[in-house]
């Protein structure tokens, strides 16, 4: 067996939602994120209900090496959950959102990213991983959030 110092990164950020978290929560499904992410579009989706649920399974990018996602917790009545994100031969990934009413409308939901490398691939992506460019990846998500709960379109 082999233990090793894992290379990691991990990235949080503190979004600013213009709608209460009983808004908000419902869009965090790999379904309904299709109406506001412009692009995002899994491939499949593995739930009971059509929705986000706990132990929901769904996959993207190339059908011959799939990138899964697993939610792990999910939990309304706390509108918190947890994503993991494995991309094969390179990352696991820790995905966690939690909202917190700061307002009649208006939210803060902290997403944190975390990534585990497997791989030299994988110790790559963890390097590039920066600051710069999860602070980017964070302001569009939130404009993007913030544009469909204002209009109903991305």
């Amino acid at each position: 067996m082999k233990v090793a110092e894992p290379s990691r990164v991990e990235r949080s950020y503190v979004q600013k939602i213009d709608a209460g978290p009983e808004k908000v929560f419902p869009l965090l499904c790999p379904v309904r994120e299709a109406e506001w992410v412009k692009g995002w579009d899994p491939y499949l989706v593995l739930s009971r209900s059509g929705y986000a649920e706990k132990d929901c399974v769904f996959l993207t990018g190339d059908p011959q090496e799939p990138v899964v996602w697993v939610m792990t917790e999910l939990d309304p009545v706390n509108f918190r959950l947890e994503i993991v994100k494995v991309t094969p031969g390179e990352t696991v990934g820790k995905i966690t959102i939690a909202l917190e009413r700061t307002g009649e409308d208006a939210t803060n939901a902290r997403v944190t990213y975390m990534y585990t490398a497997l791989s030299g691939a994988g110790e790559e992506f963890v390097r590039e991983y920066t600051e710069e460019f999860y602070l980017e990846f964070m302001q569009y998500w939130e404009k993007s959030l913030n544009r469909f709960l204002k209009t109903g379109g991305t």
